[in-house]
């Protein structure tokens, strides 16, 4: 695989990511606009990844059988169009259904993750899948950075703006750099590939269980952040909308560590690295549970949250994708189906336990 193309795909996950990201630093701020409890408006993260978790069902299993890249600058442009609308939306209700078709269209990293898979060698499936998806780490990242500094600055509706914008620029250099696409690897219809994702879980018992596992990081994971801004916002933090977006920084690390842990994938037991994974997670959610009233305690626990999650998504990812290339989209499709289905859920019932808390 050729080093531009890897570069241009790690990038191109990295600006189409941040779509889902740019509303949960702004959460105080849309909830102080639209006069909503954070109860409602936790609906936003919500919606969005339960508009993801769907659009991952519908359009990633096309993969298998249309043209890749124009399949994912369609779904650019679309995505594009979902963002100027939450910009330009004149209630509550309007932000909560544009951010619904955000998640729906934002699955383009979910196409050219198994896509970067597919033209590796098998040798480098690891650290090839980490590369890419440290793009994908680190637009979360910068999505949450970008959504609390502009939504701070310039308001929240600007954020989506200046998304929107990206996302047009991107799917025009994706239409004219984008490698050409391999040729279709199935000849049935559509419903034939929606029907065939039930059948793909129950055969492959490795497909099951590491999609339950990340399902069970992502919920964690997902809770965590989508009720920390209010966390923040309140004493002994008080941070403005600019300081919780920067917050996001922390989550550099474990980007930055994701093409090494690609390399360990690839030399390394991948149960061993699921354990890794659970290691990191006990260990962050020990130190939220004692320390989360500090600003370090929480700054430790966010690295080793992002730091398990990117572990087990690459060893998972990395195990999913030795099974046949001919059904790789679909693959993703089930795994990311309940992937994000359970970060629908930590988010959820994080922010419903939150008016129960201390705070």
């Amino acid at each position: 695989m050729k080093h531009s193309a890897l570069w241009l795909m790690t990038i191109a996950c990295t600006i189409s990511i941040g779509s889902l990201y740019y509303n949960q630093p702004m959460l105080g701020l849309i909830s102080t606009h639209f006069q909503v409890s954070i109860t409602d408006v936790s609906a936003v993260p919500t919606l969005t990844q339960i508009g993801y978790a769907i659009g991952m069902l519908f359009f990633v299993p096309l993969g298998d059988r249309l043209d890749r890249r124009k399949l994912i600058v369609w779904l650019s442009g679309c995505n594009a169009i979902a963002l100027l609308c939450a910009a330009l939306s004149p209630g509550f209700y309007w932000l909560i259904a544009a951010s619904f078709m955000i998640g729906l269209t934002a699955v383009v990293p979910q196409l050219l993750i198994p896509f970067a898979a597919q033209l590796a060698d098998s040798e480098q499936r690891g650290r090839i899948v980490g590369t890419v998806m440290s793009g994908l780490l680190v637009g979360i990242v910068l999505g949450r950075v970008a959504g609390g500094f502009f939504g701070g600055e310039f308001g929240w509706q600007s954020t989506f703006l200046i998304a929107a914008g990206l996302m047009v620029g991107l799917g025009i250099v994706l239409v004219k750099q984008l490698p050409s696409t391999l040729p279709a690897k199935t000849e049935i219809s559509y419903l034939e590939l929606l029907r065939s994702l039930p059948v793909l879980f129950a055969e492959h018992s490795t497909l099951r269980k590491r999609s339950i596992a990340g399902a069970m990081f992502f919920a964690a994971y997902s809770g965590f952040w989508a009720i920390l801004p209010f966390l923040l916002e309140r004493p002994p933090f008080e941070f403005q909308s600019e300081m919780i977006g920067l917050f996001g920084l922390v989550g550099i690390m474990s980007a930055g560590a994701s093409p090494l842990l690609g390399k360990m994938t690839d030399r390394t037991n991948p149960r061993v690295m699921l354990r890794i994974a659970i290691g990191l997670f006990l260990g962050a959610l020990l130190v939220l549970f004692q320390f989360h009233s500090t600003l370090w305690g929480l700054i430790v626990g966010a690295i080793l949250l992002d730091l398990g999650t990117q572990t087990g998504q690459i060893s998972n990812k990395a195990k999913i994708y030795s099974l046949p290339i001919e059904v790789h989209n679909r693959l993703t499709t089930v795994y990311m189906v309940i992937f994000f289905t359970g970060g629908a859920i930590g988010s959820w019932l994080c922010a419903y336990g939150w008016k129960f808390s201390d705070y």
